[in-house]
């Protein structure tokens, strides 16, 4: 068990520290953790520190990363130096403070010492970080950071003992493939569903993987003969079934089709632990992508993360942590996106198996607070709205009827920046604090080229499948842009 330090308690009226640190357990993550404010309220900031703590505990982290801020976690400088700043600046910022770039760069670098060393942090502790961890950014669908073969193959599990897990695995993969090419499937009754999870059961029964090219095949000349009680031909005619499998190999056939069958194989261990067991940070950008792609992209992590998970032994310790920026669109409070369920059984079911799970959002109110009240640990900024408020509420009293909700509601009224409301598991009196600084520059979202620099050691060594080693500092980006210096 360890102890995370994510910021010091202050006095809510004055807005300024008591002098005592907020610390939270790794263990209380493990029932689960959320993360709510608006844009401007330090939420994006507050997440990184959490992320950064559990990686100084050695917890490994597997980050979903929509908006491309969390890759900001690969900037960390020991040196805490104005030349390591200054690539990465983007010039906008610096223009709007009446600064050159190296100016600019200099304030960055004295700002980032004077306040990490204000929460006892140094260089040392960055370099620590660095050495102990092996950051990698992946970039589905794209060059620009290290690939991710997200259909190339379906694999038959090794252990079909468990018709649960193997299951929601295929329902994940068949969904997300399908919600690709514009089909909102219902896994009980779309035919599409149904043809495509009985293929690949069936070959996986037999001991056989497939990969995609296979499965559009088998789509149009299936190998099985009933589904259900019907007949193949009754139940899905010829006809219908050319016109599916016509509509995925469209899919198939798009030149930019083949960069999701590049890069390394979508397994969870290693993207967890590198060959000698360190801990990994992983972060699955999706900024590039639309949203059925995200979508697509989404679901499959996480049902891979599920049949990991449950393969697992159970533990009371934080084994690793799953992070989830932006959830709203993942998990909203009536549809039923693919992405919700797998979401849904992680909270239920994850803390059984040591993994916590942190979900973030800005629009409360677009997220399922049924799912949002299985959290134990919730911290809560700035809200743009009383509706925002009101949905959070209601899920913190389904959560623990003990909460004073209407103290609550009032502290959230009155939080700046970078201050937030903790509400413990287990405890009726929430606290407020504020966040510490960040180790990792909070520069912005990264773009493709910067990516694309940052990881192009990792994707040599990924081509020649040879695990990554932790570097100490990132390398120069390939040239900055103009940006949002801070961070949501």
């Amino acid at each position: 068990m360890a102890d995370f330090l994510l910021g010091g308690q202050i006095d809510a009226t004055r807005h300024e520290r008591t002098g005592t640190n907020t610390i939270v357990s790794s263990s209380d993550l493990t029932t689960h953790g959320v993360i709510v404010g608006m844009t401007g309220s330090g939420k994006t900031g507050l997440g990184i520190v959490l992320i950064e703590e559990a990686l100084r505990a050695g917890v490994p982290t597997l980050l979903i990363d929509p908006k491309g801020d969390l890759t900001n976690l690969c900037l960390g400088f020991p040196g805490l130096a104005a030349s390591d700043f200054e690539p990465w600046v983007n010039h906008g910022d610096a223009a709007k403070a009446g600064q050159t770039v190296a100016e600019f760069a200099a304030a960055q670098a004295a700002a980032w010492t004077t306040g990490i060393g204000a929460w006892g942090l140094s260089g040392a502790d960055i370099g620590a970080l660095r050495a102990k961890v092996d950051f990698t950014i992946y970039t589905p669908g794209s060059a620009s950071g290290v690939g991710l073969d997200i259909v190339g193959s379906l694999q038959a599990p090794a252990d079909m003992s468990d018709p649960e897990t193997i299951g929601d695995e295929i329902e994940g993969f068949v969904s997300g493939l399908l919600s690709l090419v514009g089909i909102e499937a219902d896994p009980l009754s779309s035919r599409e569903h149904i043809l495509l999870s009985n293929l690949i059961m069936h070959e996986w029964s037999n001991g056989r993987g497939l990969d995609l090219p296979a499965l559009v095949g088998m789509a149009l000349t299936p190998p099985i003969r009933k589904l259900g009680v019907f007949e193949l031909d009754s139940f899905y005619p010829p006809k219908d079934r050319t016109a599916f499998a016509m509509r995925l190999n469209g899919l198939l056939a798009s030149p930019s089709f083949g960069s999701w069958m590049n890069g390394q194989p979508l397994d969870i261990e290693t993207m967890l632990h590198t060959a000698d067991g360190g801990p990994r940070c992983a972060i699955v950008t999706t900024a590039h992508l639309g949203d059925e792609e995200r979508q697509f992209v989404t679901t499959l992590i996480l049902s891979k993360l599920v049949t990991w998970m449950r393969r697992q032994s159970g533990t009371t310790d934080l084994r690793a942590l799953l992070y989830m920026d932006e959830v709203a669109g993942y998990l909203p409070p009536t549809a039923m996106p693919p992405t919700k369920k797998p979401i849904m059984t992680l909270m239920k079911q994850a803390r059984a198996f040591g993994v916590g799970v942190v979900l973030s959002t800005q629009n409360p109110v677009d997220v399922d607070y049924k799912a949002l009240s299985n959290a134990g640990t919730w911290m809560i900024g700035r809200l743009q709205t009383e509706q925002d408020k009101q949905r959070l509420l209601d899920g913190m009293t389904a959560a623990s009827g003990g909460v004073d909700v209407g103290a609550v509601s009032d502290t959230i009224a009155g939080l700046a920046k970078r201050e937030f409301v903790l509400r413990r598991a287990g405890k009726d009196q929430p606290e407020v604090f504020t966040t510490r600084w960040a180790m990792s520059y909070l520069r912005g979202p990264l773009t493709r080229e910067q990516i694309a620099g940052l990881m192009a050691d990792h994707k040599t060594r990924a081509a020649a499948a040879v695990p990554g080693e932790a570097t100490a500092a990132p390398g120069a980006p390939a040239g900055p842009e103009s940006g949002a210096a801070a961070v949501a």
